[in-house]
C-alpha cells in the first residue's frame, strides 16, 4: 500500500472536556512529573525518550509494593533482550487482590440472560487461597503449568490468580475451541493441572462440554489433575479420567490463609497463544512485573480506572482482552465477566441493558458489534447509559461512520476509544486518553512509553503515508520469549526480521501530521474477526482432512466499509462437487473440529492455491489481490509455484468489489 493519508481529517470529531482531563489519572500522573497534565503529547514525548524516567515513575505512581527493590530500571535498550526492573521480586496476584473493597463487588459475573451475582473482595480472596492451596496441595510450585478450558466467568479469573499466587504459569482456552485446538495450545506446556467447566451459554443454548473436557484431559499426559467446574448445572457423570479429579467446590472453599511467592520482575505469569498462521500456534510468554506496570499504566491512566469504577468488555478467555479485563482489578475497579452471545437473538441489546444496570463506566466492543447495532436499528439510548464516561473498541479498525451513531445513541461525552495493539504485547499500541482528541476513523495518538512509527521498506518513518507498524524502543511487555524456542529464533523471525533491532508488528498504519494513528489492517495472514484473532492452520487442518477437499485456504480481508470477509478457497479432489451439502459439511467440520468462530462467510471453488517455492501457502498475497492490490506488489511471480493462479485471485476480489452495496 502506498499513497497519502486516504482518510485526511484535521478537524477532531470531538476536543476533551477540560474538566474531565483536570480530574483525570493522567493529568494528575503528568503533574507530578513535572508536566503540564492537558498536554498528551508532550508527555508521550517524555515517556520515549527517557524510558527510565517514565517507567519508574509508574512504578512509583501505582505504588509497585515489591519484595525486593529492584537495582536498574532498564538494563540496555536491545531489542530483543531488554532487561526491565533487575533485582525486582513481586507477584501480579498480590497487586490484583490487594485494593479491592472488602465488602463491595470485585467481579460481577454476567450473562446473556440478564442474570448474575456479585463476587466480593474478601469473597475473592478467600477463593483465590482456597484454590491456591489446592493447587499447591496437588505439587504446584513456581514455573509449573496450569490451564483453564473456560468461559469468561468469575472461576478462570479465581483460577488464574491462584496460580499466579504462586508463580506458576498460566494458560486458558475458550470452550468454544475443540478439544484437539485446545491440546494443541496445551499440549505444548506439559501442564500439571486442568481448570474444566461442564458447559457455556452461547444465543440461547447450553453448550455441554463434558465429553469436550474428558478429550482433552485425555491428551495431557502430564496431568496430576483435573479441576471440573460446576457453571451450567450439568451434572459430572462419574468416569475415569487419566487423573486425579477435584470437584471445584472442594477445591474453592476452604479456609486457608492468602499468600503470595515473591518472583523475579520477569518470570513467566502466564502463556497466551498466537493465531496459528503457519503450524501450532506459538505460546508467547509475559511476565509478572511487565504486564504488572502496562496493565496499570493502560487501564489506570489511558482508561482513567480506579475504585469505584466497572468494566464490561466483551472478550472470550482465549483473547488477550480477557487478560486485560482481569487487570481491572490492579486498578481496585470491579470487572465485569459475561458468558454468552454479544447479542443473542433473544435480546440483542443485553450488553446495553448490563452496562446501565451495573452503573458501567468503560463499556468495551468490537467494530462489528458496533457496526451491527447501527445497521439492525438498536438504540442503546433507550437504557439509562449516564455512567458510561468510555466506549473502547479494539480488534480491527473502526471506520469514521460509527463515532456519529456512538455519539447519538451512546451519549454525546462519552470518550470513543479505538484502540489498537496485540496479543503479542497483552496490550495497546495506540488508542486514546482523557486528555486526546478524537478524530473520526482514527485512533487519537500512540500510548505512553511506546515508541511508534510507519516504516517505509527501506525503514524510514513516514508521515501521512502508509508504512509498518514498528516501536523503535523496548517496553516491559513486550514478550520474554516464545515456549519451546531455546535459542530466541522464532521470537527474532517473529519481530525482528524486517527491520534490525526494530519490531515490525505486522499492521499497515499511517501517522499523521496531527500526531493520530490510522489502522489500515494485517499485513500478515493473520485473521481477525469480531475483535478475535483466529488462526488459519487450524480450518485448514480439519477441512483438509475431508476426502472431497485436496487443498484449502481460509483469508480475512478488511474491507473500506468497515466490514471483514473471511472466504474459503477449496481444492476439490478428483469427481467431487461444491454443492450445498459439501458446504454444510465443511462448515459443521471447522465448527465441531475448531470453532464457530472459525466458520467462513464464504466457501468458494478455485482451481488451485498458490505457493512459495518451497510449498508455504501464500495467504498474504492472496489477500492482498482480494484488497485489489496489482498483482506485481502482491507477490513476486518467481517466487510463486503457480504464478497464473495470482491472476484469479485478482479477478475474484475485482468482482466482489463491483457487486452492487
Amino acid at each position: 500500500m502506498n499513497g497519502p493519508d486516504p482518510y485526511p481529517s484535521p478537524a477532531p470529531f470531538t476536543t476533551p472536556d477540560p474538566r474531565a482531563v483536570a480530574d483525570s489519572r493522567i493529568a494528575d500522573f503528568a503533574r507530578r512529573a513535572g508536566l503540564d497534565g492537558t498536554d498528551y503529547a508532550a508527555l508521550h514525548h517524555w515517556s520515549v525518550t527517557d524510558l527510565e524516567g517514565f517507567w519508574a515513575a509508574v512504578w512509583e505512581y501505582f505504588d509497585i509494593d515489591a519484595a525486593t527493590p529492584y537495582e536498574q530500571v532498564l538494563d540496555g535498550e536491545r531489542m530483543p533482550g531488554a532487561r526491565w526492573f533487575t533485582g525486582a521480586t513481586l507477584n501480579y496476584a498480590h497487586h490484583a487482590l490487594r485494593h479491592l473493597p472488602a465488602d463491595g463487588p470485585a467481579v460481577i459475573a454476567l450473562d446473556e440472560t440478564g442474570s448474575g451475582y456479585e463476587v466480593t473482595g474478601d469473597r475473592l480472596r478467600a477463593q483465590v487461597a482456597s484454590v491456591a492451596a489446592t493447587l499447591r496441595d496437588l505439587g504446584v510450585g513456581p514455573g509449573d503449568r496450569v490451564v483453564g478450558y473456560l468461559p469468561n466467568t468469575p472461576h478462570a479469573i479465581v483460577a488464574f490468580l491462584a496460580a499466579a499466587s504462586l508463580g506458576a504459569v498460566w494458560s486458558v482456552c475458550g470452550q468454544d475451541y475443540a478439544p484437539r485446538a485446545a491440546a494443541g495450545r496445551f499440549g505444548q506446556l506439559e501442564p500439571v493441572v486442568l481448570i474444566a467447566a461442564d458447559g457455556y451459554l452461547f444465543n440461547g443454548t447450553t453448550h455441554d462440554r463434558r465429553d469436550a473436557v474428558l478429550e482433552l484431559a485425555a491428551a495431557l499426559p502430564t496431568l496430576k489433575a483435573t479441576l471440573l467446574v460446576d457453571h451450567v448445572g450439568l451434572p459430572w457423570p462419574a468416569r475415569p479420567y487419566p487423573s486425579l479429579v477435584v470437584p471445584w467446590e472442594d477445591a474453592a472453599t476452604r479456609t486457608e490463609e492468602l499468600a503470595f511467592v515473591p518472583v523475579p520482575f520477569d518470570h513467566p505469569l502466564w502463556v497466551v497463544f498466537s493465531s496459528g498462521t503457519t503450524g501450532l500456534p506459538k505460546g508467547i510468554v509475559h511476565g509478572h512485573g511487565g504486564v504488572l506496570l502496562e496493565h496499570l499504566k493502560t487501564l489506570g491512566l489511558h482508561s482513567d480506572l480506579g475504585p469505584g469504577d466497572r468494566l464490561l468488555w466483551y472478550t472470550t478467555t482465549h483473547w488477550m482482552m480477557w487478560n486485560l479485563v482481569v487487570s481491572t482489578l490492579l486498578t481496585g475497579a470491579t470487572t465485569c465477566t459475561y458468558d454468552g452471545s454479544p447479542a443473542p437473538f433473544a435480546k440483542p441489546d443485553t450488553l446495553w441493558e448490563l452496562a446501565a444496570r451495573h452503573r458501567v463506566t468503560v463499556f468495551g466492543t468490537s467494530p462489528q458489534y458496533l457496526l451491527g447495532m447501527a445497521k439492525f436499528g438498536i438504540d442503546p439510548s433507550v437504557h439509562d447509559l449516564s455512567a458510561v464516561r468510555v466506549v473502547g473498541c479494539t480488534g480491527s479498525a473502526l471506520p469514521a461512520s460509527a463515532y456519529p451513531w456512538v455519539r447519538d445513541h451512546v451519549g454525546e461525552r462519552v470518550l470513543l476509544a479505538s484502540i489498537s495493539g496485540g496479543t503479542d504485547v497483552v496490550s495497546g499500541f495506540a488508542g486514546s486518553a482523557p486528555s486526546t482528541p478524537v478524530w473520526a476513523g482514527e485512533l487519537s495518538a500512540p500510548h505512553l512509553g511506546v515508541a511508534l512509527a510507519a516504516y517505509d521498506p527501506e525503514g524510514f518513518p513516514v508521515t501521512d503515508r502508509v508504512g509498518e507498524l514498528v516501536v523503535t524502543r523496548p517496553l516491559p511487555s513486550m514478550p520474554l520469549y516464545f515456549w519451546n524456542d531455546p535459542d530466541g529464533t522464532r521470537y527474532r523471525d517473529a519481530y525482528f526480521s524486517v527491520y534490525e533491532g526494530v519490531w515490525r508488528h505486522g499492521d499497515w498504519i499511517t501517522v499523521t501530521g496531527h500526531g493520530s494513528v490510522i489502522v489500515h489492517g494485517r499485513s500478515d495472514a493473520t485473521l481477525n474477526r469480531n475483535g478475535v484473532r483466529l488462526g488459519s492452520a487450524d480450518i485448514h487442518d480439519v477441512v483438509e482432512r475431508l476426502p472431497e477437499i485436496a487443498e484449502a485456504l481460509v483469508v480475512g480481508v478488511e474491507e473500506p466499509d468497515g466490514g471483514y470477509w473471511m472466504p474459503l478457497f477449496v481444492v476439490l479432489a478428483p469427481g467431487a462437487a461444491l454443492d450445498d451439502a459439501l458446504r454444510d459439511r465443511i462448515r459443521a467440520a471447522v465448527r465441531t473440529g475448531v470453532s464457530p468462530r472459525h466458520v467462513p462467510d464464504e466457501i468458494l471453488e478455485v482451481p488451485g492455491i498458490p505457493h512459495t517455492r518451497t510449498g508455504k501457502k501464500l495467504e498474504v498475497p492472496v489477500k492482498r489481490l482480494l484488497q485489489g492490490a496489482p498483482m506485481t506488489d502482491a507477490a513476486d511471480p518467481s517466487a510463486v509455484d503457480a504464478p497464473d493462479l495470482l491472476g484469479h485471485y485478482a479477478r475474484l476480489g475485482a468482482a466482489r468489489r463491483e457487486r452492487p452495496a
